[in-house]
């Protein structure tokens, strides 16, 4: 959109499985008045994609996507590209509890609204021993329990398939100490084609220590691109481990610091590197 309003005309690709999504975007632009003329839809694999950008030249590029194209796609248009690479995106909940309604139903809108297909929605949550005491994850639970397909509060997956999805649940519970904290199963009555994903909204909790084992750490930091979500506990004493873990992910896009505690506020900002990052008790990781 950016890139009309300046009076250019962009050439449009997106992954094949979800061409059909852009194409009716496109035609609601169409019908709320949009020249037909003015973008151009590419529909095929991403290596058609590719031969086209590197035949045109184009002066300007901008991907979304996966890490292993964003740096193929640097080296070959020698760095004429504008990258938004993937992100794990994390969320910390201080010693201050406050607003628990409010932070409950935020926590449920980060993780599954849209389904989760988010670039920004909230991949783990680190929430400190005082929230879970004051019941805030029942609360979660509630929340997300209470979405369904038939009023669209849940819906298809459009780049993981159901099987990949629970695939990597039964992964991270075969951590010690991990729990199901709710989800876990495919969505029933449904028509959605196998090629996408059909599941509940997923919790998976795993302690804190375990999480930050090698052996685990990269299982636990695997963005799903849907209604999935990581859930950890820290008590006092452990924030740097919790900054530890943050420091290690590999993608840093979004991030909210949940909290209105100024000294707690300043220490995990001055010790975690992000890209957008929320702050106060009303933080997010998104506004969809």
């Amino acid at each position: 959109m950016g890139a009309l309003y300046m009076g250019n005309k962009p050439l449009l690709h997106v992954d094949q499985r979800v061409s059909v999504v852009v194409e009716q975007l496109l035609r609601l632009l169409h019908h709320c008045g949009a020249p037909p003329t003015d973008v151009d839809l590419l529909h095929g694999p991403g290596t058609t994609m590719g031969d086209v950008l590197k035949g045109a030249e184009p002066r300007s590029t901008l991907f979304t996507g996966s890490q292993r194209v964003a740096e193929r796609l640097a080296v070959e248009l020698h760095g004429k590209v504008f990258l938004e690479d993937a992100g794990f995106d994390w969320k910390i909940l201080g010693p201050d509890v406050r607003d628990l309604d409010y932070v409950a139903w935020q926590c449920d809108q980060d993780a599954y609204a849209c389904t989760g297909q988010k670039c920004s929605a909230q991949s783990i949550l680190f929430a400190h021993s005082n929230w879970v005491i004051a019941g805030l994850l029942d609360r979660i639970t509630d929340l997300a329990t209470s979405r369904k397909l038939s009023d669209l509060t849940v819906g298809p997956v459009l780049s993981w398939t159901t099987k990949s999805i629970l695939d990597h649940t039964k992964r991270l519970l075969q951590i010690p100490g991990a729990k199901l904290l709710f989800g876990g199963k495919p969505l029933s009555g449904h028509s959605i084609p196998e090629v996408y994903g059909a599941v509940e909204p997923t919790a998976v909790f795993i302690p804190l220590e375990q999480a930050l084992l090698p052996e685990h750490f990269g299982v636990v930091t695997t963005e799903v691109f849907g209604p999935f979500q990581v859930v950890t506990e820290w008590q006092d004493g452990q924030l740097p481990q919790v900054l530890d873990a943050c420091e290690r992910m590999s993608h840093h896009l979004t991030a909210a610091v949940v909290s209105n505690d100024i000294n707690f506020v300043q220490h995990v900002l001055g010790n975690t590197v992000n890209g957008t990052t929320y702050v106060g008790i009303r933080a997010r990781t998104t506004g969809g």
